[in-house]
């Protein structure tokens, strides 16, 4: 499968160029976020175009990983506050603010968490503000060694948005993300990874093909199995442990009925490697 801008959704420019999708191979989707000269933004069009190729990525069984990373200099540097449509305070409707990130922000980091094929940030370079969320909602985040990751709201007077005060608790704890998200300070890649927001940091010519060959390893593997790895691992935390136990079970009646599942067992028992189809 193929994944071009011309098979996008509707409504958003179709030659939009925002949005590099590659050509897909060995079963990896490659999205590079193409605005270098904002340091990748994110306008209400690339936002739409990630959220639906996510979706698209979930239901397609020949996709078993998905890569996002940045060109140019930056991974991400947040909403693009300069893209027009923002609205002076004293025209605004009651509630406006309020839908607008539950229908942008939100929307965006939902699809990442809820996307059903691991998702790999490849953290090429600054990552501020709504950039930094998206990272962290990825399943696993590579960093170069130039990568830098700033909280950036504090600096513009505005609140965390795009789930930034779900995730960053629960990664680097209470006390941590609030010194984070109120001095708004600049972290390395290496102080990143200390504090467990980064899973590995990688020397810069080196990311691409790091990034290339964990994808490749996860879009190997049972797909239906990681998914509801993923999904008992990112709901483990907002529930009980009679609830999670019961999540358990269920995800293993369900993923006993998937031929990956017969094949991996019969592998192990003929003492060969599986060889899984995302079934």
């Amino acid at each position: 499968m193929v994944l071009s801008p011309r098979e996008g959704p509707p409504g958003p420019s179709a030659s939009d160029e925002s949005l590099v999708l590659h050509p897909t191979d060995n079963g990896v989707a490659r999205i590079t976020l193409n605005r270098p000269h904002t340091l990748n933004a994110i306008t209400p069009d690339l936002r739409e175009q990630l959220i639906s190729h996510l979706a698209r990525a979930s239901a397609e069984p020949t996709l078993g990983a998905v890569v996002i990373t940045g060109a140019g200099r930056g991974f991400c540097s947040g909403a693009d506050l300069r893209s027009g449509g923002a609205t002076a305070p004293s025209e605004r409707i009651p509630g406006d603010v309020a839908r607008t990130i539950r229908q942008g922000a939100q929307r965006l980091i939902t699809a990442v968490l809820d996307c059903e094929k691991p998702v790999i940030a490849a953290v090429n370079g600054v990552a501020a503000g709504l950039g930094v969320h998206l990272a962290l909602a990825c399943d696993l985040v590579l960093a170069a060694e130039s990568a830098r990751f700033t909280e950036a709201f504090v600096h513009r007077g505005l609140v965390p948005d795009g789930g930034g005060a779900y995730l960053l608790p629960r990664l680097v704890g209470l006390q941590r993300a609030k010194e984070l998200m109120f001095f708004g300070d600049t972290l390395s890649a290496i102080e990143a990874e200390r504090l467990g927001l980064v899973n590995r940091v990688v020397p810069d010519g080196e990311l691409a093909d790091t990034a290339e060959a964990w994808a490749e390893r996860l879009a190997a593997g049972p797909t239906r199995a990681l998914a509801l790895t993923k999904h008992l691992v990112n709901s483990s935390l907002d529930t009980d442990r009679s609830t999670a136990f019961a999540a358990e079970a269920a995800a293993q009646e369900i993923n006993a009925t998937t031929a990956d599942a017969a094949e991996g067992v019969r592998a192990f028992a003929e003492r060969r490697p599986p060889v899984y189809r995302g079934r």
